[in-house]
């Protein structure tokens, strides 16, 4: 039932088949990009990676098309479905680069799919701007793969965020030490928490109950009737976004009642918001934005104009301002895919999330911990972020 609901709330009834696609003569920019249309990794692609896509290719055949060596080259997009597997990604992939021969490719959605993909993406010299995945030793992996750029930073900013919100908490006599972990055993929760666990002892919290579940598992009651025999005082999830509903779901049929609940990858989708209406209020989750942003703004108010559905507060900003950064590179480079690579590198490129430039491949600018505040997901933590509140306790469930 969980899936069916999630499923609800965040699947566009648009169907992308060749969405953007153009079917002339005309010279154009052939984009490849591979990404799940189904499979468990479905509904979150959904909700923030393809309306965002989508949204991206419009504007910029809206105003004729990207500016390349004097001509403005419109946007020929050719997208298949990975069904939520690495392997079918891989096979994607490698269709686009020797078949479809595009000129570049849109990075995949999920940690997972991008680790696996990255090898082939380089080996065709394809830049790959990572917008929906991250992993502790990115040093060693940028070394191989110097053609990857990561903007939701490492793992290990992200995992450690609600450490230090949890902190700030505890200082205000809010939340107290005992911590109940759980995470999704797939590429994101093992990052996350490989980082996590030491975090929160050297902050001084006592790990009271830790559990890890299969990704796709549709039962996660038990997950909430383990930490609750626990008696935290905090809940931290490292969990995709069907999980991040159904677990949040289950505490609320279990009556698993903590001063302080954090989810993963989803908590920040405004489905969530809606599927969970007042209850959702204090809950707090990966990622956030600057709601009172002008730029953010004029961008959720153009993705619901042109989608037809709402934008999350997070990652759904990060994968359009990831292509307007691909964009920005290839007017300035050129086709030749080491140009704009280096291009990437060396840049500053203006954005949705604001200015994006990398240091060594990596952005160290994000928002890391939000928070649901009568009805808007409000960062609440970050690095070098601007208009974060400060966060408070959870308020009882009714």
């Amino acid at each position: 039932m969980l899936r069916r609901t999630f499923n609800a709330l965040l699947i566009s009834a648009v169907v992308f088949g060749t969405a953007g696609g153009i079917a002339s003569a005309e010279e154009t920019l052939k984009i490849g990009v591979s990404a799940p249309k189904t499979g468990v990794q479905s509904g979150g692609a959904a909700a923030v990676y393809w309306p965002n896509v989508q949204l991206w290719v419009h504007d910029l055949n809206q105003k004729g098309g990207i500016k390349v060596d004097g001509k403005q080259l419109k946007i020929d997009l050719v997208e298949y479905d990975d069904k939520s597997s690495p392997e079918e990604a891989v096979k994607n992939i490698q269709r686009l680069a020797t078949v479809d021969k595009v000129d570049f490719i849109i990075s995949p959605y999920t940690t997972g799919i991008n680790l696996a993909t990255a090898p082939l993406i380089a080996r065709y010299g394809y830049p790959q701007l990572v917008a929906t995945g991250n992993a502790n030793d990115l040093r060693a992996f940028i070394k191989q793969w110097p053609n990857s750029f990561w903007l939701l930073g490492k793992a290990s900013d992200l995992s450690t965020g609600i450490v230090g919100t949890l902190k700030t908490l505890r200082d205000k006599g809010q939340v107290g030490n005992k911590v109940a972990l759980a995470y999704v055993a797939e590429a994101l929760g093992l990052e996350m928490i490989d980082s996590a666990k030491p975090a929160f002892k050297e902050a001084g919290f006592d790990i009271v109950y830790e559990t890890s579940y299969p990704i796709g598992t549709q039962d996660l009651s038990p997950v909430i009737s383990g930490a609750k025999a626990a008696k935290p005082d905090a809940f931290v999830a490292y969990s995709y976004p069907p999980d991040s509903f159904a677990l949040t779901e289950q505490a609320q049929i279990q009556a698993f009642d903590v001063n302080a609940f954090y989810v993963g990858v989803g908590g920040a989708l405004t489905g969530y918001g809606q599927r969970f209406g007042k209850q959702a209020e204090g809950i707090l989750s990966m990622g956030g934005i600057n709601p009172d942003d002008q730029a953010y703004k004029s961008y959720r108010e153009s993705h619901k104009k042109v989608t037809g559905q709402d934008t999350d507060y997070w990652a759904g900003a990060v994968v359009y301002a990831s292509l307007e950064v691909l964009a920005q590179a290839i007017e300035k480079a050129g086709k030749e895919r080491a140009a704009v690579v280096k291009a990437i590198k060396s840049g500053t490129f203006d954005t949705v999330i604001g200015k994006v430039s990398f240091e060594d491949n990596v952005v160290k600018k994000l928002w890391t911990v939000g928070q649901w505040r009568g009805g808007v997901f409000q960062g609440v933590n970050g690095l070098s972020v601007e208009g974060a509140k400060e966060p408070v306790k959870k308020p009882a469930w009714n």
